[in-house]
């Protein structure tokens, strides 16, 4: 469920299609999205074994550890785009604001934080040019942890 007032219009990174922004300001450190009726979770093997995995993989979304939700329909949060430095913070699902966020601010997150260790997107960041690899499950909690507590000093 997203939070705050938004809309779906064309991103403004290249290449990205569309992107979600804010009709709101909205401050530092609250929740821009919170999970709301998970009805699955999946080992990321199990998704690899389907014989149309090729077509899960872009509606795959880790949560925990090695359990991954599948959503090929497409609600508004997949059109948070991607960037190494965005402007929402992903932890547990949650997307929180990683700074205070103007009205028409197009919300981003890492996606490293969203895909299996080690999996690779097939674009690679608009702005870097640099590829996007999937964290450790470690290496995301830490890192998405550390980041929420710095927004809630």
């Amino acid at each position: 469920m997203i939070l705050p007032r938004y809309h779906i219009g064309p991103s403004r990174i290249p290449g990205a299609g569309k992107g979600l922004f804010l009709d709101e300001p909205l401050a530092r450190g609250r929740v821009i999205t919170a999970p709301d009726d998970i009805a699955r979770v999946h080992r990321f093997e199990d998704i690899l074994a389907q014989v149309d995995a090729a077509k899960l993989l872009p509606a795959t979304v880790r949560w925990f550890e090695d359990r991954y939700t599948v959503t090929p329909e497409w609600p508004d949060e997949c059109y948070i785009n991607h960037d190494f430095e965005p402007t929402g913070l992903w932890h547990l699902g949650f997307v929180f604001a990683a700074a205070d966020l103007d009205a028409d601010c197009e919300i981003t997150v890492d996606y490293r934080h969203l895909l299996a260790p080690g999996q690779s997107e097939d674009f690679r960041d608009a702005r870097s040019g640099t590829q996007i690899v999937g964290f450790s499950w470690a290496e995301s909690l830490r890192a998405s942890s550390h980041a929420l507590a710095a927004l809630l000093d």
